[in-house]
């Protein structure tokens, strides 16, 4: 680089560094402002030389960081320092005994947290799960190491353009399904938001820029539509005597996307792409009152929907959010969401958790996060299983949706959805979750399996006789009764499988045979069990009985083993020859229209039956542990996970042109119920367009019918024409491909 270019960079940086300065400068003093300049010198020093991708210098990267913690999350000094030198432990030679006697322990341990974990793990295991329960770890500790590494995060996602493509779908993968959810757990939806926009911006690249595209073609026609739908409020707000501001809000890319896909329309159809937030001036003491009268105030002048009011005010989400939703019809038929709460709310609402430190004496949403934070305290105690069932469990517990429920006395639960009364349960107290024996649901006695929703009250009936049951894990969700039921059937187990070793012993003697290891491995391969514990266990609990002993004994004598041997010699021999028949030959022909990786490589495969992909539908490979290649369509519902978390394991896959080959597809189709309707859909698909039916399945109601109807086609070439022709129908209304059986 040329001197004047080194010159320029260096007024970049010292540009960033003061702009940094500039958005704390009402909350720092000179102690303050000494604490960062030293830890951006540090990071300067340790960094010197070393350059991003996009080939910028890489100090940029922690000062962007620290402007994220500062200005969009709102941390202190202390943070703002630790994010300067988030990566200096890691990338260069200062050790955390340094950053210890330079910054003193409470940023030391920060950077604790935040250095990325370096070790090797289970090929199974993803590093990136491991490293996320590591830095979960942390947490409770201190929660400005979450909050930071997810500014870190955000920081990466806004300069991703120059890494290699598939980097960029692994990292946009991993923040979709761990790091968005997280920053909405934690309050902070504004990240939220943009991480989720970013992932989709690198995963589906066509789809988010025709969403983009879409916005801009509305954006103005829309904001002239908002700002004549405010003015009533406006006018009537000022005449109720109410202090307040009106902001315009569009709802995300990914939020449209999202609504698209659940309800299976075109971005037109999205009717609540638009919203106006009224953010009112208020004493705290005087808020839930002025919302309540804003919303008056909204309904009088606007017809409301009654089934979308959210009021989360009274009952304020787990990461502290307050704020009341209503969807009302404007004038011309269009739905806008209106947004009320006040500006203490909307404040909480942008910078989440780091907020609630302002408003000392708003306990309510640190409480709320405290609890969440003692919940993963308890995952990360009870957790036994890899990293990547961790993750799982993390996400089905802590990153769902949320339901309000109440114990018979009143007080309010708050569970995951699709939780039962036993979650419900073992929420209110271990010991009453272990004796669950029924419950009443509304006064009303319903299985254990019920799924509860919000508003529902409910009593538990005990038992001192009950005692989990395995089934039970089938149907709860919450980490603490899973863990809680997991190990009572562990410690019931080691007692019954010890008890079966006493029994298994003396029957074996009754018939004089001594019972030695060998003989012992021996039964275990016989029953076709894992280990000799798991025999000794079936042994107590009575599934191996007396006659079977018997038998496996008698086998013995008779050389059951040379038997078996030959058994299984000649099942491999008679699957080989199977091998060659029809329908094999059938399926080797299908498996040649897809290749895989940079070398497009012809590999066995498999087609995923949770998203049913067809000739044409982009595609990728993944490697699972006993079945090998399976294949997923690019927009599955798996997708996101598999490439986030097992990113080693994907390959890219691409059609081919070769003989065709014959997919089953699943079409829902909808519409107005009419006489010989099914008679016209038989028609066209057998007779016109040549197309073998697997199935069909029609229903009508009132009027109305729906059906699913299993075709055979080529491509997905062959399936748009399929359902383009059924549109044409008299009385259908809508035909979708249905993804999953």
């Amino acid at each position: 680089m040329t001197d004047l270019e080194l010159e320029q960079e260096e007024k970049e940086v010292a540009n960033r560094y003061k702009a940094l300065l500039r958005s704390m400068k009402d909350r720092v003093d000179k102690e303050d402002k000494e604490l960062i300049l030293k830890a951006f010198n540090l990071a300067k020093d340790a960094h010197a030389d070393v350059r991003r991708k996009s080939g910028e210098p890489y100090i940029l990267h922690p000062i962007e960081v620290a402007s994220i913690v500062a200005r969009e999350i709102g941390l202190g000094p202390t943070s703002v320092a630790a994010a300067l030198i988030h990566d200096v432990v890691e990338d260069s030679d200062y050790t955390l005994e340094d950053i210890d006697r330079l910054f003193g322990e409470e940023i030391a341990r920060i950077i604790d947290g935040l250095t990325k974990i370096s070790g090797i793990f289970d090929q199974d295991i993803s590093l990136q799960a491991e490293n996320f329960r590591k830095m979960l770890l942390t947490l409770s500790d201190d929660i400005r190491v979450i909050l930071i590494k997810l500014a870190d995060r955000l920081h990466n996602m806004r300069t991703m353009e120059s890494m290699p493509t598939h980097k960029q779908v692994k990292i946009a993968s991993e923040t979709l399904y761990l790091y968005a959810p997280l920053a909405h757990r934690i309050g902070l939806y504004n990240i939220k938001t943009e991480l989720e926009d970013l992932s989709l911006k690198y995963t589906e690249p066509e789809v988010y820029r025709d969403i983009v595209l879409n916005i801009k073609s509305s954006e103005a026609g829309e904001a002239k539509y908002l700002s004549q739908f405010a003015s009533v409020l406006k006018k009537d707000l000022k005449k109720a005597g109410l202090d307040f501001t009106i902001k315009q809000r569009a709802k995300s890319i990914y939020s449209i996307r999202k609504k698209m896909l659940k309800q299976g329309v075109s971005f037109n159809q999205v009717y609540d792409r638009f919203a106006i937030r009224i953010i009112l001036d208020t004493p705290e003491e005087r808020e839930k009152s002025e919302c309540w009268r804003a919303y008056s105030i909204v309904t009088d002048s606007y017809r409301p929907n009654p089934e979308r009011l959210r009021d989360w005010i009274s009952s304020p989400k787990a990461n502290g959010y307050e704020s009341l939703h209503t969807t009302v019809m404007g004038s011309d038929g269009q739905w806008v969401e209106v947004q009320i709460r006040s500006a203490r709310m909307d404040e909480i609402a942008e910078k989440g958790y780091a907020a609630h430190w302002k408003y000392k004496e708003d306990t309510s949403g640190v409480n709320k996060l405290d609890n969440w934070i003692e919940r993963i305290r308890e995952m990360l105690e009870n957790n036994d299983g890899t990293a990547l069932e961790f993750v799982d469990e993390f996400k089905t517990t802590l990153f769902a949706d949320e339901i309000y429920v109440f114990t018979p006395k009143g007080e309010l639960k708050i569970l995951p959805v699709n939780s039962t009364p036993l979650d419900f349960s073992f929420n209110i107290h271990t010991d009453i979750g272990l004796k669950t024996l029924g419950a009443k649901v509304n006064g009303r006695l319903v299985p254990l399996s019920s799924r509860l929703r919000s508003g529902d009250q409910i009593e538990i009936i005990t038992s001192l006789k009950q005692n989990p049951k395995e089934d039970w894990l089938n149907f709860v969700v919450t980490s603490k009764a899973k863990a809680n039921i997991k190990s009572f059937l562990k410690s019931e187990h080691k007692v019954i499988a010890l008890d079966g070793k006493e029994v298994l012993k003396r029957k074996l003697n009754y018939i004089k045979v001594k019972p030695t290891e060998n003989l012992i491995n021996e039964m275990v391969k016989y029953f076709g069990l894992k280990n000799t514990n798991e025999l000794h266990y079936k042994v107590g609990m009575k599934v191996i009985d007396n006659g079977q002993i018997k038998e496996f004994m008698r086998d013995q004598s008779q050389g059951f083993y040379s038997y078996l041997k030959n058994r299984i010699l000649g099942k491999s021999k008679k699957t080989e020859k199977s091998a060659v028949s029809p329908k094999k030959q059938g399926e080797k022909k299908e498996r040649k229209t897809l290749v895989f990786g940079n070398n497009e490589a012809s590999l066995d495969y498999k087609l995923a039956k949770c998203c049913n992909p067809i000739s044409g539908d982009d595609v990728f490979g993944f490697t699972t542990t006993h079945e090998g290649i399976k294949v997923h369509r690019k927009t599955c519902p798996n997708s996101i996970y598999l490439q986030g978390n097992m990113a080693q394991r994907v390959l890219n896959a691409k059609w081919i042109n070769t003989e065709k080959s014959e997919f089953s597809s699943v079409l829902v189709i909808r519409g107005i119920d009419t006489v010989g309707l099914v008679n016209e859909v038989t028609q066209i698909l057998s007779n016109d367009l040549n197309v073998n039916i697997r199935s069909m399945n029609i229903a009508g109601d009132e009027g109305i019918f729906e059906g699913l109807i299993t075709v055979v086609v080529y491509d997905k070439l062959h399936l748009s024409k399929v359902i383009e022709e059924l549109k044409q129908i008299e009385g259908v209304t809508s035909v979708e491909r249905r993804f999953a059986e």
